[in-house]
């Protein structure tokens, strides 16, 4: 059973860590999968401070493994010997069924593995939302602008007529 991000936020220890915002921009998201992350103890306690960013990120698929490659996890500065690097590679949990689907779409043309948000889930576990998406063309960009931009205006007269 799939649980949408709507969903997950009614829980009660759900929390956002970090959101790529830009890649419902500049991709067109076919399907995500929700990932686990092997993270070092350090990094867990950053991340519940909330220093990450996954916007320069990606993922990628070598030597059948999945691994998330740039994100930013800040130093944690109570740990003392245990310290992570900010940059390093991670891996990340999927089901081999998902890891071949992610492969295959991935091998078309066009298609790359983006990661969407990280967060903790409602057991306080800590997941990555990963979408095969396909690069958006400037033309499809400012299209997406001006649903968006009529969206707001439509929201303005509806709230300025009541």
């Amino acid at each position: 059973m799939r649980v949408s991000t709507a969903q997950m936020k009614d829980k009660k220890n759900y929390k956002v860590v970090s959101e790529n915002r830009k890649a419902r921009y500049n991709y067109t998201i076919e399907y995500d999968v929700e990932c686990g992350i092997i993270l070092e103890g350090s990094e867990v306690k950053s991340l519940r401070v909330g220093g990450s960013n996954i916007a320069d990120s990606y993922a990628s698929i070598e030597d059948g493994e999945l691994w998330l490659i740039n994100s930013y996890i800040a130093p944690y500065n109570q740990a003392k010997t245990f310290k992570h690097e900010e940059r390093r590679r991670r891996k990340l949990l999927v089901s081999k069924r998902e890891l071949s689907r992610l492969w295959s779409a991935s091998a078309r043309e066009g298609m790359t593995l983006v990661p969407l948000v990280l967060y903790f889930n409602h057991e306080g576990k800590a997941k990555l939302k990963v979408a095969i998406a396909k690069g958006k063309r400037t033309i499809d960009k400012r299209e997406t602008e001006k649903k968006r931009d009529w969206q707001k205006q439509k929201a303005r007269l509806l709230r300025s007529q009541n």
